[in-house]
């Protein structure tokens, strides 16, 4: 063979029109990333989601005593660390301290128009107030029940002002069919109006439906040792507290209980 014959390779024709052409080499993702032409890769999400995780199971751990009370927390001297405990016991007994001194109301308090604004609008720069406005004559079914739960929540919460008044009295010509209604203020304002228990649970309004508006506009707080009544401490609970209440406000009440519907 004559070395110096050329030797043929084969070209790809750029022009050709029949026969396959080879496709030039693509380059890699970590070369355009490296300059630039595509954006970097995301990171994986799976190391991310396990830290969470794992931080969220540490918080549980750390966070395991929370919530309950100084009953609660004697029930675990064997299954925890007594300095860990007496670290919450600590932190509860500040925490009803702290409620102790702010429980300055502790009652329902009756209020006339004149001294509306002193002892409503005035007084919620200091404290949650709440008005529960009665029908004309405090006897239509849902107004006695509210009346009964007020009286139940001013003693449990005597550091939220609990106020009373027929509703015709605050606002003229107020009609019966809107009542009960509840006013809840805080530093001058109105923050929610209820009109009628119909919100609630009806007749069946109780101390916890009003609790839950509390924990809703921040007048409570979760946590609050005062929301965990055990069901045993009255021996109440469910129906049974529902009946309690009702037999309560039917007291005086005879037959007027029938007539009185103006609520539906």
């Amino acid at each position: 063979m004559d070395m110096n014959m050329p030797v043929n390779v084969p070209v790809d024709d750029p022009n050709a029109d029949t026969g396959e052409q080879k496709t030039p080499a693509r380059p890699s993702n970590d070369i355009l990333r490296k300059h630039g032409v595509i954006s970097e890769k995301p990171p994986s999400p799976t190391p991310m989601i396990e830290e969470a995780l794992t931080e969220a199971r540490r918080l549980a751990h750390e966070n395991r005593l929370e919530g309950k009370d100084l009953d609660e927390l004697d029930e675990l001297e064997d299954e925890e660390d007594d300095d860990f405990l007496d670290s919450y016991r600590q932190k509860r007994m500040g925490e009803l301290a702290s409620i102790q001194t702010a429980s300055v109301y502790n009652q329902v308090y009756p209020v006339q128009k004149p001294e509306y604004a002193a002892a409503v609008t005035e007084e919620s720069k200091k404290a949650w107030v709440l008005v529960l406005l009665t029908s004309s004559s405090g006897t239509n079914t849902e107004s006695r029940v509210a009346m009964e739960v007020w009286r139940q929540l001013a003693t449990k919460y005597g550091d939220i002002k609990f106020c009373q008044m027929q509703a015709d009295l605050c606002i003229e010509g107020y009609p019966d069919r809107n009542t009960p209604t509840v006013l809840t203020y805080r530093d001058e304002q109105i923050r929610r109006q209820i009109v009628t228990l119909k919100e609630l649970s009806g007749p069946r309004t109780g101390v916890e439906d009003v609790e839950e508006v509390l924990l809703g506009l921040g007048a409570l707080k979760h946590g609050d040792p005062r929301l965990k009544k055990k069901k045993d401490e009255d021996g109440l609970g469910g129906e049974a507290r529902y009946s309690s209440i009702r037999q309560s406000v039917k007291k005086g009440g005879g037959e007027d209980d029938e007539e009185d519907s103006d609520w539906d």
